[in-house]
């Protein structure tokens, strides 16, 4: 499992997106269910209970916003 270490990151977890958002957490948890629903303005994925954001289509939206 050490060479897992060495792939480069494909997705944020949502206390990620929550800190960069500076957001809590209650809103961050809102705002990717409500994008999960839109399918907009990037993609989220959930597995289970798991949410996980692609880090590329967040990082281009977060610039356009920014």
């Amino acid at each position: 499992m050490k060479e897992a270490t060495n792939i480069a990151k494909l997705v944020y977890y949502p206390s990620e997106i929550m800190v960069m958002l500076g957001i809590s957490k209650s809103a961050c948890y809102s705002f990717l269910n409500e994008t999960y629903e839109k399918k907009s303005p990037f993609r989220v994925i959930k597995i289970n209970t798991s949410i996980r954001v692609p880090k590329e289509g967040f990082d281009l939206w977060l610039k356009e916003v920014c």
